[in-house]
């Protein structure tokens, strides 16, 4: 389903989905997809709203996507030996991610 949370990176209202929700103690903070903006952002509870009727029919702007068959590689280095080889990693590194943004634009 999807909410409206208030952004405080945007300072705005936006239509998002909750992901997960983290009890603290002075409340609750939920991790959110913003739909519209295709980022990810962390809401306290009290900036959660449900969302009006004609508003929840409206399209998505931002789609969740995978590149198909495509694993996170890495530099490894060995400074022993002095070599470096590229292999399988956990996770993108930054710099990765930054250069298919640029391809993407």
């Amino acid at each position: 389903q999807v909410y409206v949370v208030f952004s405080e990176e945007l300072q705005c209202w936006c239509r998002a989905l909750v992901e997960s929700v983290r009890r603290q103690a002075n409340g609750c903070q939920l991790g959110c997809f913003l739909v519209d903006y295709a980022k990810y952002c962390s809401v306290a509870s009290e900036n959660i709203r449900v969302l009006a009727g004609a508003f929840a029919k409206i399209p998505y702007r931002a789609r969740k996507c995978r590149l198909h068959c495509t694993k996170p590689l890495t530099l490894h280095i060995d400074y022993c030996e002095n070599t470096a080889k590229i292999g399988p990693a956990k996770r993108w590194d930054t710099a990765a991610i930054q250069h298919f943004r640029k391809l993407v634009e």
